[in-house]
């Protein structure tokens, strides 16, 4: 295949990728997906993996606890905390307002059209991000 060829066969793969990508996104990043590559050679025992890994994450680490980190220490005490964030049903009501109705729905497999149906999910859910929230600040003051 010559220069032309292979930038005509470009233009014309970027043309119908352009296309699938407005009907069908999700199509379009599958089909752009890398193969899976499996391994020819031997599987690794086990026991050398094992071995690997905990050289690595066994022995201490000496971190530099230089000059440095008082300064940052400094420099951070005088930043105000955030004010602490509360969902409400009607926080969750307009994000799922926003969203587009079929695109990809996430791991619950939920599309966002039911979500904004369903408004009595709108408290739940509410509660559910606060709990998050509310678990990660707990974690980060530790």
């Amino acid at each position: 295949m010559g220069k032309a060829d292979s930038a005509i066969y470009r233009e014309v793969d970027t043309v119908q990728q352009n296309r699938l990508f407005q009907s069908d996104q999700k199509r379009l990043y599958k089909s752009l997906e890398r193969p899976i590559v499996r391994g020819t050679g031997p599987a690794p025992n086990q026991a050398d993996t094992v071995a690997f890994w905990r050289s690595l994450w066994s022995e201490p680490v000496n971190h530099n606890e230089g000059p440095w980190t008082e300064v940052v220490a400094s420099q951070c005490a005088g930043i105000t905390p955030m004010d602490p964030v509360i969902i409400t049903p009607d926080d969750v009501a307009e994000a799922v307002r926003r969203a587009p109705n079929w695109k990809s729905p996430g791991l619950d497999g939920l599309h966002h059209y039911w979500l904004k149906g369903f408004m009595v999910c709108h408290s739940v859910l509410a509660r559910q991000f606060q709990e998050v929230l509310n678990q990660k600040s707990k974690k980060s003051r530790n």
